[in-house]
């Protein structure tokens, strides 16, 4: 047989090549093929609270009756930590310090939460341990570490595409943005006193609200000048350059309210993202501020609790009302009355208060996954519960650990089950280089 020509034997690749191609698309395409891929990629959505003094995370349903649905241990290593910890005075005192101060004679083990895009890990900061951790959702072991700089890890927020996650350093004054897969530092920005909550806006920015000292006594109004600077920082969220400083200090005096901190607590950002509303220490309401005009525009001061204790110094870290989301259509604002004992629906364009809803210091307020309805954590209670933003009435409450505070809405595979508890343990994930890259004081 003559010897192929090199014609030929291009030929011949070419339709080898083809018929492989052709029978990996049919494997691919197979139905069982499809359903088995559909299948690993099934997620559902949930809602994380975050149990501060337990440690732990509830799961529950994102809508509906928000039942439980499973529990994670956000301190499976908690025994290596505490170890680590009381090894090293500073580290111990600051431990205790934030035991008798923030946390109220508590220990602090989780603050906030959030999913990884694929559902495989829920990412946690955990103030008492100055840290944020991955923790695999499925078998409740560590991923990574990262210890933060200072001695304190507070607020978090992701970014629109899940893929990175700013946390507060709130003795460092700092806020420290992480790769949510890795745990690696990719970038970080200085603030004012006691950063607190971070939000990434659509477009591109990504603001920190600074809260000053919360944690002393001196609550006098005239002892305001003692809790430090407290300002909103603006940077950009790619490159971390500043973009702005906001002190509503000067806001709050042109707006005939010189009597209010400008301490920025919770916010909630119109849907337009033109306006923004928020809390600050001590009051019992919110303010609205243009953003393009840099300007106080409302307030709302809400109905106050008669039998609340009028010493300032017994309100929680310099509450009156702590916790505000806003509904997706933009028409209703939920508050909760933190030290007031209640939780209202408020009408944007009026600003007048629905019914008030007994609820036990409701210290967080967010969104259902359907939208309709405003969900609270009652930290006194120890249960979240439900409000219907079209009515204003209670829903329902679901029991969770106790002193529940922030809530996330976040996503699980749709065959999720409780890990093991791994509780006491040692770290399973260890530290390495991402658990350490740049942090301090750990």
């Amino acid at each position: 047989m003559p010897e192929p020509t090199p014609a030929r034997r291009r030929r011949k690749a070419l339709r080898r090549t083809a018929t492989m191609i052709a029978i990996g698309v049919a494997a691919v395409t197979a139905p069982g093929a499809v359903e088995s891929a559909n299948a690993q990629t099934a997620l559902q959505e949930v809602m994380l609270v975050g149990n501060n003094w337990d440690g732990t995370a509830d799961v529950i349903h994102s809508t509906g009756d928000f039942a439980k649905i499973g529990r994670i241990n956000i301190i499976p290593d908690k025994d290596q930590r505490l170890a680590e910890i009381f090894s090293n005075p500073i580290r111990a005192g600051f431990f205790l310090g934030i035991r008798q101060l923030v946390g109220q004679g508590h220990d602090q083990y989780v603050d906030d939460m959030y999913t990884t895009p694929d559902g495989s890990a829920v990412v946690a900061s955990r103030p008492s341990f100055a840290d944020v951790v991955s923790i695999d959702t499925a078998t409740g072991k560590l991923n990574w570490r990262f210890a933060v700089a200072g001695n304190r890890a507070d607020h978090m927020a992701v970014s629109p595409d899940g893929n990175r996650v700013a946390v507060s350093a709130s003795t460092a004054n700092k806020v420290q943005v992480l790769d949510i897969h890795t745990g690696q530092e990719v970038g970080e920005f200085a603030t004012g006193d006691s950063p607190h909550e971070n939000v990434f806006t659509k477009d591109g920015k990504l603001w920190n609200m600074s809260i000053g000292n919360v944690e002393t006594g001196f609550d006098a109004p005239w002892q305001d000048f003692t809790k430090g600077d407290r300002h909103i920082t603006i940077v950009d969220a790619n490159t971390f350059a500043p973009i702005k400083t906001i002190d509503m200090r000067a806001r709050l005096d042109a707006f005939g309210r010189n009597d209010l901190s400008n301490a920025v607590r919770p916010v909630a950002f119109s849907p337009d993202q033109t306006k923004l509303y928020f809390q600050v220490s001590f009051f019992n309401g919110f303010l609205e501020y243009d953003i393009a005009q840099d300007k106080i525009l409302r307030i709302a001061t809400l109905p106050g609790n008669p039998n609340l204790n009028p010493d300032r110094t017994t309100w929680v870290l310099d509450s009156r009302h702590h916790g505000l989301s806003i509904d997706p259509t933009g028409a209703k604002l939920c508050v909760a009355g933190t030290m007031d004992d209640y939780a209202t629906v408020v009408d944007r364009t009026t600003l007048q208060p629905g019914a008030l809803v007994p609820a036990s210091k409701p210290y967080w307020a967010t969104v259902s996954g359907d939208g309709k309805d405003c969900l609270i954590s009652e930290s006194g209670a120890n249960q979240v519960t439900a409000i219907d933003f079209a009515t204003g009435a209670k829903v329902t409450s679901t029991p969770v650990g106790t002193h529940p505070q922030r809530v996330r809405l976040g996503h699980l595979p749709a065959t999720w089950t409780a890990p093991p508890d791994n509780g006491g343990g040692t770290s399973t994930g260890g530290t390495g280089s991402s658990g350490s890259a740049g942090s301090s004081g750990s």
